[in-house]
């Protein structure tokens, strides 16, 4: 297909996305949310359509070399399906943001002022591999107002297709525009470049992928971005940590998932603490079948590592690697952190108030944590029902976004017949 072929199509798909989008913007919650329940049990319903083109981005990944990481992140199953149905009825079940009043107030001349919140219009998304994301993302969306065109990657075109289908269908079953959710897959890359050069049809672009994705789309976009970045995320083991709780949260942190985001990418450990606290911890992840990277101090108490390079500190493996080091203390845990995170979530175990309070202060990090997995950072987790994604930049959002961030406001002005003088 050619640019012009490729744009003259997008272009009349953005057109219906600002219609669309227009309509949604006073829509009522009622039928919002009925559109939502729609595609809940569109999604539970629907496996027999969406598992077998699931199986076949699968067996394509496996066929070109995608890692095992993002298979995972692209596999359904009918727990996950279940899963996403749930969080769908969970974005129901929260307040509509759209109209809530921010502040506001009466001018002496009798003027009254409130700002609102209003719908961004149309959001475009990127991603990868991450077939959840277009369930997660059109919920939100629509909850908020918002028309939603998507960029899914080839690795889950066939999954994205059908699950795109099935929106349509269910928003349409309760009068809500199809075009409300639209896939670009079909174009490819000159889609997603044309994409982000849609400014004027599409609000704002969130991408969600590999770091390298979200920098091209930062780099290269002229739609405002919201930056969803990548996780090196960190825990440190300070000296006061209690034993048990240090295994606790870090197998947890790198094992229970490790091909997402928040999962521990690298463990500190203070050096008061380390002869105590490394055996025990690195021996509860090696049995887990976790591959650890350290530094000759944490490899002189516990040899069955391989050697750390410096790029592994600023690696996400995404996999079962962690890179483990042993630090002076807390001003040298800071230090690292801040030379190596990527602002994602970092966290603490420790029983000392003050070194809680001052790591919580001093880490410059969208989540910052104290004696909790750094799992947890998640929309789901937060009680936002799903989310876009997890901002790692300080506007306009910053964490997990859920429907909230998915709004902008504007203010109101109701006089009766004043004039400036």
């Amino acid at each position: 297909m050619t640019d012009s072929a490729v744009a003259t199509s997008l272009t009349d798909k953005l057109e219906r996305a600002k219609v669309a989008a227009r309509a949604l913007a006073t829509t009522a919650t009622g039928v919002k949310d009925a559109g939502l329940e729609a595609i809940a049990r569109a999604v539970e319903t629907g496996a027999a359509r969406i598992l077998p083109a699931n199986e076949l981005d699968l067996a394509d990944g496996r066929e070109n070399g995608l890692s095992a990481g993002l298979q995972d992140r692209l596999r359904l199953d009918e727990a996950r399906l279940a899963g996403l149905a749930d969080a769908v009825r969970q974005v129901i079940a929260l307040p509509d943001p759209v109209g809530a009043v921010l502040r506001g107030s009466t001018l002496p001349n009798g003027v009254q002022l409130s700002q609102v919140r209003v719908p961004f219009g149309v959001v475009g998304a990127i991603y990868e591999a991450r077939p959840n994301v277009t369930i997660d993302i059109a919920a939100l969306a629509l909850k908020s107002g918002n028309a939603v065109v998507l960029r899914g990657g080839s690795a889950a075109e066939n999954t994205n297709r059908v699950l795109v289908e099935l929106l349509q269908e269910a928003l349409e079953g309760v009068g809500i525009p199809g075009d409300a959710v639209q896939t670009i897959d079909e174009f490819g890359r000159e889609g997603a470049t044309q994409l982000m050069q849609a400014r004027g049809y599409v609000d704002v672009l969130i991408p969600r992928g590999s770091a390298q994705l979200i920098d091209t789309v930062v780099r290269e976009s002229k739609v405002p971005v919201i930056e969803t970045g990548a996780g090196v995320v960190h825990l440190f083991l300070d000296e006061s940590a209690d034993e048990a709780m240090a295994v606790e949260i870090a197998v947890n942190a790198k094992v229970q998932r490790p091909s997402v985001c928040n999962a521990l990418e690298t463990l500190l450990v203070d050096t008061t603490s380390a002869a105590r606290l490394l055996p025990p911890v690195l021996s509860a992840l090696r049995d887990q079948g976790v591959t650890l990277h350290a530094d000759e101090r944490t490899r002189a108490i516990f040899p069955d590592a391989v050697p750390a390079t410096d790029d592994d500190w600023s690696t996400e493996h995404m996999s079962l690697d962690l890179n483990v080091a042993v630090v002076d203390d807390l001003d040298a845990a800071l230090a690292h952190i801040r030379e190596h995170s990527t602002h994602h979530t970092e966290s603490i175990v420790t029983n000392d108030l003050g070194r809680a309070e001052r790591f919580l202060a001093e880490v410059d990090s969208a989540v910052v944590m104290v004696n909790a997995s750094t799992r947890f950072t998640d929309g789901g987790e937060f009680g936002f029902g799903a989310e876009v994604g997890i901002s790692t930049q300080k506007l306009h959002a910053r964490g997990p976004m859920g429907l909230p961030e998915l709004t902008s406001t504007k203010w109101l002005v109701r006089g009766a017949g004043q004039t400036r003088r």
